[in-house]
C-alpha cells in the first residue's frame, strides 16, 4: 500500500487573487516562558487543498457541514490532461474511470474543465470533481463552471498536487474541516493506492 500526500502546506499555499493568506499568530510560547505553545491563525476557507461547498456560489446551497462525508471519501480515479477539458473529454475519462472510481474524479495537469465537460460530469451523478488549480473553471469566468457542478450536488475539490501521482484509481480521503454554516474549508486530501 502505498500513501500519497496530496495537498499543499497552507502557509506557502497558492493563494486565490484577492483572498485573504493565511497567517499565524503565536499567542503563547514556551521559548517566551509560556507553559505551552499556542497558535491563532487567520485565513480564507478557499486556500492551499479545499473544497467548495454548494453555498460557495448558491444562496440556498448546502454548507460544508451538510455535505455527506461519502462524498469526500471513497474510490477514485485520476485521469491525466493538460489544456481546455471538453465534452468528449469528459466522456473518455469516465468511460476509464467505470462505474465506482467514476463517482470521484481527479484531475492531474493543467487544466480548465469547460462548461460542456461540467455538464458530461455532472449529468453521470459525480460526486466529486478536482484539479490542481485553485479553480475548476476558467480565470476569466469561473462562475459558470462552479454552478453547473455545485446546483448537482458535485463537490468541488481544488489545489490539489498531483504531480508524484500516476494515473489509475485510489482510495481517496479528502475530508473538509466540519466548518458550520461556512461555503467551503481546506482538508488534508490524501490517496491510497491498492
Amino acid at each position: 500500500m502505498k500513501i500519497y500526500d496530496i495537498s499543499q502546506e497552507i502557509f506557502n499555499c497558492v493563494v486565490y487573487p484577492g483572498d485573504t493568506a493565511p497567517k499565524a499568530k503565536k499567542v503563547r510560547r514556551t521559548d517566551k516562558g509560556d507553559t505551552y505553545n499556542l497558535t491563532d491563525i487567520t485565513m480564507c476557507v478557499h486556500n492551499g487543498t479545499h473544497i467548495d461547498a454548494p453555498f460557495h456560489f448558491l444562496g440556498d446551497g448546502k454548507t460544508v457541514d451538510m455535505i455527506p462525508i461519502e462524498k469526500t471519501v471513497g474510490i477514485c480515479y485520476v485521469a491525466e490532461f493538460c489544456g481546455k477539458l471538453g465534452a468528449d473529454d469528459a466522456l473518455t475519462i469516465l468511460n476509464m474511470a467505470g462505474n465506482e472510481a467514476g463517482r470521484r474524479i481527479l484531475i492531474k495537469g493543467d487544466v480548465i474543465v469547460t462548461r460542456e465537460a461540467a455538464n458530461v460530469f455532472s449529468g453521470y451523478s459525480i460526486d466529486l470533481i478536482g484539479v490542481e488549480s485553485q479553480s475548476v473553471g476558467e480565470p476569466s469566468g469561473p462562475m459558470e463552471v462552479h454552478k453547473i457542478f455545485l446546483e448537482k450536488d458535485v463537490v468541488i475539490l481544488e489545489g490539489l498536487r498531483l504531480d508524484a501521482v500516476e494515473a489509475g484509481e485510489y482510495f481517496l480521503n479528502a475530508t473538509p474541516i466540519n466548518f458550520g454554516g461556512i461555503d467551503g474549508a481546506p482538508c488534508r486530501a490524501i490517496l491510497i493506492r491498492k
